[in-house]
């Protein structure tokens, strides 16, 4: 039997190919916005006087951070595709945060021009004293905050919004998209198109209406302007804190009641509509679904 010499024998790369990956690589390496810079960046300016920042972030997420600080830090990961590494790298460079400096309000705003603002995206992450009150805005991005000591208001059009540990008045808003909040206190507002909406550890009132998902709501302490529930397609959970002072109206178009409270001087049908007192009554609770189930514990 002869042996075959290493120079006769066919190496690996002539019997197996490229391969799976090398033919990806290959196809994607011809496809236009095939080329990808990325960088990161980090600010670092005064906090206004007014304790309030105003934040525009069209394409990216952003997150607000309440800190025992005096200054606002500001860290920004830019990341953009081209159809070559040289122009993905001008592009990059043409993505810039834009703050303008006021007496009372510090406005930011991330610019990225419209030739690549289909290819770009900038996360921000800010880094504030906890006493700042915030202004959010996002076309397409997630937005979060945590934290902090004064009023919230955040406005998402494609990106969930959650907030959690924050002692201020809250409103919410985003139109595809899920809104949690935990751990919070004051009055919250939130507003859903077509996401549902979900609030833990809550402490004072509550405002929540989205057109087609479920809202369920957890509530530690209940606030004297009440809870009101609404959506059109979705179920409805609401839990109470212990020995609530409440007037509970429940209200169902096609689903069903469950009321696991006593209620005195209760009126309805027992399906559809229910009102009674919980309690020494009171704080008024109104919960309203077209098409699911209530659910008050």
């Amino acid at each position: 039997m002869t042996r075959e010499s290493e120079s006769e024998r066919p190496s690996r790369t002539q019997v197996s190919g490229p391969g799976f990956g090398g033919l990806l690589r290959s196809l994607f390496s011809r496809m236009p916005w095939g080329e990808s810079a990325s960088r990161n960046e980090v600010l670092v300016v005064p906090a206004p006087s007014g304790r309030a920042i105003s934040v525009h972030n069209a394409n990216g997420k952003t997150r607000v951070v309440g800190e025992d600080r005096e200054d606002i830090e500001i860290r920004v990961h830019k990341s953009v595709r081209a159809d070559c590494a040289d122009l993905a790298t001008k592009l990059l460079d043409a993505i810039r945060v834009q703050s303008s400096g006021q007496v009372d309000v510090l406005e930011i705003e991330v610019q990225i021009p419209r030739k690549c603002s289909k290819h770009a995206v900038a996360h921000l992450e800010l880094c504030v004293p906890r006493d700042t009150t915030v202004a959010l805005s996002s076309t397409n991005g997630k937005i979060c905050c945590e934290g902090l000591d004064r009023p919230i208001r955040a406005r998402s059009s494609n990106g969930s919004v959650s907030i959690c540990e924050v002692n201020g008045d809250i409103d919410v808003t985003t139109a595809n998209a899920k809104v949690a909040c935990r751990c919070t206190r004051g009055h919250l507002r939130a507003r859903s198109s077509n996401g549902k909406i979900e609030v833990g550890g809550h402490r004072g009132s509550l405002d929540a209406s989205t057109s087609n998902g479920v809202i369920r709501a957890s509530l530690d302490a209940l606030g004297d302007p009440g809870v009101s529930l609404t959506t059109s397609n979705g179920r409805i959970v609401l839990d109470l804190p212990e020995q609530p002072d409440a007037d509970v109206d429940i209200r169902v178009e096609n689903g069903l009641i469950r009321n696991d409270l006593t209620l005195e001087d209760q009126t309805g049908d027992g399906g559809g509509r229910i009102r009674g007192r919980v309690g020494k009554g009171g704080t008024p609770i109104r919960l309203r679904t077209s098409n699911g189930t209530v659910s008050l514990r």
